[in-house]
């Protein structure tokens, strides 16, 4: 005669099993940690964007929700003063960003990032349609300086290769004086493109943190049938 089901567990693939459970367990709640995160992100950008532009601040520690905020001003560019971003590409091409110092209201100067240019323009002299000169009005969004990752290699100024933007060290090295904690993306304008080409106005964040969570949540439901599958046995009477 059939007995019952019973569980049995036992030890080896118990202590395999019950840690990488909560292992998986926590990677899923922490990829839904980091959904709410960028939702918060592109909350706040929208929200920013929507917003009338203001004159740049004079310093970040003015506003506690700066990030993105909207900014117009006029003034002129310190083209002799500018420095290239390497390994910026535009629509898969190679190129560089154009990060120059604007003067304005007098005696304020605060970096833009004016935006890409193709790898062959990198000589300032076969660009002259990305210098213009006199006053100019400028609108961007604010930005922080970039935090370098970890595989990314320092800034080498006196081999004019910057792969990051850190305000503090490009206005020490093309000696411009001090400037705020943060800089500008100049955003591009209306129609066809005209380099170079600056930020589109719109967030460019991958937010794909809700697939990953399923992805760990699923393997930690798998997990789990499969331990409770293999340690369960149906006994029989004699």
């Amino acid at each position: 005669m059939l007995g019952e089901w019973k569980f049995k567990p036992t030890i080896g693939p118990t202590l395999f099993a019950v840690p990488t459970f909560i292992i998986l367990i926590l990677l899923g709640s922490w990829q839904v940690q980091r959904m709410s995160w960028k939702q918060d992100i592109i909350a706040s950008f929208e929200q920013q964007m929507a917003k009338q532009p203001v004159i740049p601040p004079l310093d970040i520690k003015e506003s506690t929700d700066w990030r993105y905020t909207r900014v117009r001003a006029t003034g002129r560019f310190l083209h002799d003063k500018e420095i290239l971003l390497t390994g910026r590409t535009f629509e898969g091409t190679a190129g560089f960003h154009i990060v120059t110092p604007f003067l304005f209201n007098g005696n304020r100067i605060v970096l833009i990032n004016r935006g890409w240019i193709p790898e062959k323009l990198r000589e300032r002299k076969s660009r002259p349609q990305t210098i213009p000169t006199g006053l100019v009005s400028m609108e961007g969004i604010l930005r922080e300086d970039n935090r370098k990752g970890y595989f990314v290699p320092e800034n080498e100024p006196n081999n004019e290769v910057w792969l990051y933007v850190n305000t503090r060290q490009i206005a020490e090295y093309r000696d411009i004086g001090p400037v705020p904690g943060y800089y500008i993306d100049e955003l591009r304008a209306p129609g066809p493109y005209k380099l170079p080409i600056g930020a589109a106005g719109k967030i460019e964040v991958r937010n794909e943190h809700l697939k990953y969570a399923v992805t760990w949540f699923l393997l930690a439901i798998t997990l789990l049938a499969v331990y409770i599958v293999y340690h369960t046995r149906k006994c029989e009477d004699d």
